[in-house]
């Protein structure tokens, strides 16, 4: 049984607080994740965000990643898929 991690993220999340919800997720990920265990961040509470938001969705993928994990993405909003869409990260967002 694959067993699983779950964050949330901050209502706010632009680039001011970025940098330090990164370090911040990351270092949770990397000492809570181990191999095939999926990590989970639910994003239904984003109301303010910018394409920061985004950046920090993406190194939570990579630090989960790299511990031989996977990234699952709840409750994005519409305009934070968009924005995703927008960049070409979509399917970066998905369960690899």
């Amino acid at each position: 049984m694959t067993r699983s991690f779950s964050l949330a993220l901050p209502a706010v999340l632009t680039h001011e607080q970025a940098p330090a919800l990164t370090q911040d997720l990351v270092t949770l990920l990397t000492t809570q994740v181990s191999q095939g265990q999926e990590a989970q961040l639910d994003a239904s509470a984003l109301t303010q965000f910018d394409s920061a938001a985004l950046a920090v969705l993406l190194a939570c993928r990579r630090a989960a990643l790299a511990c031989g994990g996977s990234l699952r993405v709840t409750g994005l909003p519409e305009r934070a898929r968009v924005l995703a869409e927008v960049y070409g990260i979509s399917g970066l967002l998905a369960k690899p």
